[in-house]
């Protein structure tokens, strides 16, 4: 959406576990961080990373294992609000610059026939808190408040400005 295409595609290989007694915020503002660390590049590279997590109060709803999981949090959420952060990190050479940005969103109560649904299209995988809002979930969510693009998984704004602040011009002539 920004027009950038990158170089490279790089997935950064690092343990995503909460620490104990970790919170939504710090936890999500270190993994972010630390995918940005993870990944080898040059004095004059830049380096984007991001980390989203769902939060039910200070519990860490990451990334479901299987199915099961996945309907444990879908059980959870629905009928409730939760918190979804996002950080993004931009780094280049030894500088990182950060961002977490905090959204809100309200789950509808699920019926089982919504639920199973959802479960077998498999779009639950690899999604923190076992959904995507783009994806067929988007059909579960009727308020937000926030940053829809962070909730998505790069808040555009944020991103934007850091890329912008560690010299890439975002926004040049064509």
């Amino acid at each position: 959406m920004l027009g950038i295409t990158p170089d490279a595609i790089l997935p950064p290989d690092i343990d995503e576990d909460p620490q104990l007694g970790e919170l939504p915020r710090p936890y999500c503002a270190r993994v972010a961080r630390e995918k940005a660390m993870a990944v080898e590049a040059g004095p004059d590279d830049i380096v984007l990373t991001a980390d989203t997590t769902v939060a039910l109060g200070r519990r860490i709803m990451g990334k479901p294992r299987d199915a099961g999981e996945a309907a444990e949090f879908l059980v959870k959420l629905a009928g409730r609000r939760h918190r979804v952060f996002t950080a993004v990190v931009v780094r280049k050479g030894d500088t990182l610059r950060e961002r977490i940005v905090e959204s809100r969103v309200e789950m509808k109560r699920l019926s089982d026939i919504e639920l199973n649904g959802y479960l077998a299209t498999g779009d639950w995988r690899g999604k923190a808190g076992g959904y995507s809002i783009q994806g067929p979930a988007g059909a579960f969510i009727p308020w937000i408040s926030g940053s829809h693009s962070a909730i998505v998984g790069l808040p555009l704004v944020e991103t934007a400005h850091l890329l912008q602040a560690a010299g890439w011009p975002v926004w040049r002539d064509t």
